[in-house]
């Protein structure tokens, strides 16, 4: 399926690694030109040098912060800079926490905020004009299941994920006059390395089984019985940026295994 998004040009947040490092992948094996953002420079330009050399495309390193208005002006001016603008956003920078309401302190509610939700309103005041002018474009953004089915242990995760969710249909119903489609991706279990990383340190003590207790994870809350690639959910992504997806407006889809337990 030629999904026409050739010479189209991405930015990716949380571009280094994981779920938006896949869907950088992706996106470049369309053809796609692309923009990556991470804070961590060094492997944030290895990934960019490796995608262009496989797919002959051009992608863009900006080291930056987007959960801070500074970061976020980073990227939007070396994006005009290099391309004009860009014709998709997919913001996908963001980490789990692991905390209670009562002992959480202002400080961690609002640097939360500032990279799940501010970090998105601040990349569509500055991206959306610029798609505007290109014809329009199609912007995602990474929730999570915890958005509507929240995790005990990560109150500020679950909440501030789910005011992205409400932005994101927000934001769609705003802009589509504009020919920009916006939707928001719900995933589940994503075998990423924070999650190898946390099951690592979890199983240090007890013989090392980190892949058994993955399992274990993945038997207890996904219906599928296995965690998802980064692969797997790129594709369903890069779908929706394309003109295939051309009536998705302001949805929201949960990639998840079954794991979501309503309807």
């Amino acid at each position: 399926m030629d999904l026409k998004l050739r010479g189209k040009v991405a930015v990716v947040t949380g571009a280094s690694v994981g779920i938006g490092l896949a869907v950088a992948d992706a996106l470049a094996g369309e053809g796609v030109q692309l923009v990556l953002a991470a804070r961590q420079q060094e492997r944030l330009e290895a990934a960019a040098a490796d995608l262009a050399a496989r797919h002959g495309v051009r992608a863009l390193a900006v080291a930056c912060d987007v959960a801070s208005a500074a970061g976020v002006a980073q990227l939007v001016d070396a994006t005009k800079d290099a391309f004009g603008g860009a014709d998709i956003l997919f913001n996908n920078a963001g980490t789990g926490s692991n905390e209670t309401i009562m002992d959480a302190p202002d400080e961690k509610w609002q640097a939360y905020w500032e990279l799940h939700v501010m970090a998105a309103v601040r990349l569509a005041r500055a991206f959306v004009p610029t798609m505007r002018e290109r014809g329009g474009g199609a912007i995602l953004h990474n929730a999570s299941i915890c958005a509507v089915q929240p995790l005990g242990y990560e109150p500020i995760y679950n909440v501030t994920k789910a005011a992205l969710m409400m932005f994101s249909k927000t934001l769609a119903n705003e802009v589509i006059k504009d020919n920009i489609r916006v939707n928001t991706i719900n995933p589940g279990l994503v075998l990423t390395p924070d999650w190898v990383k946390t099951a690592k340190q979890l199983t240090a003590d007890t013989g090392g089984d980190w892949e058994g207790h993955l399992q274990q994870v993945a038997n207890e809350h996904a219906p599928i019985r296995r965690f998802a690639t980064p692969a797997e959910l790129a594709d369903f992504i890069v779908f929706l940026c394309s003109e295939r997806a051309s009536y998705s407006v302001g949805s929201t889809y949960f990639v998840d295994g079954g794991m979501l337990k309503t309807v």
